[in-house]
C-alpha cells in the first residue's frame, strides 16, 4: 500500500440507475445530477400535470428511455423468485459463503 493509501474497499459510484416513479421526485433526481448519474425514471402523472400547470416555467421533462426500464423488470423478478426460497427470504446464514451458496443453488435451480 501506497503512502496516503486508505485501506477498504475502493469507493465507486454507479454510472446510471434505473427507478421505479417511487424515486422520481425532484430532490433524488438534483441529488443524481450532481454525483453525475444519469437516471433511467417514469414520471409520475401528477408531477407531469403539475410541469404542464406551469406552462414554460414547469421545465422540460426528464430523459426516459423505455427499453432501459424494461430491462429492470427482469431483475424484479429475479428477485421475487428467490424470494420463494424460504432461507433466503428470511437470511437465516450466518456466514456470506454459505448465504452464496444458497442463493447461487435456487438460481442454478430456477434456471434448469
Amino acid at each position: 500500500m501506497g503512502a496516503g493509501a486508505v485501506p477498504g474497499r475502493p469507493r465507486t459510484r454507479p454510472g446510471h440507475l434505473v427507478a421505479d416513479k417511487g424515486d422520481s421526485s425532484r430532490a433524488i433526481q438534483a441529488y443524481l445530477r450532481r454525483r453525475g448519474i444519469s437516471a433511467t425514471i417514469p414520471e409520475r402523472v401528477d408531477q407531469a400535470a403539475g410541469r404542464a400547470r406551469r406552462d414554460s416555467r414547469g421545465g422540460r421533462p426528464p430523459s426516459f428511455d423505455p427499453k432501459v426500464h424494461k430491462r429492470r423488470n427482469v431483475v424484479e423478478r429475479c428477485f421475487n423468485q428467490l424470494k420463494h426460497w424460504r432461507g433466503i427470504a428470511t437470511r437465516y446464514d450466518e456466514t456470506v459463503a454459505s448465504c452464496q451458496a444458497a442463493i447461487t443453488l435456487a438460481a442454478v435451480l430456477m434456471w434448469m
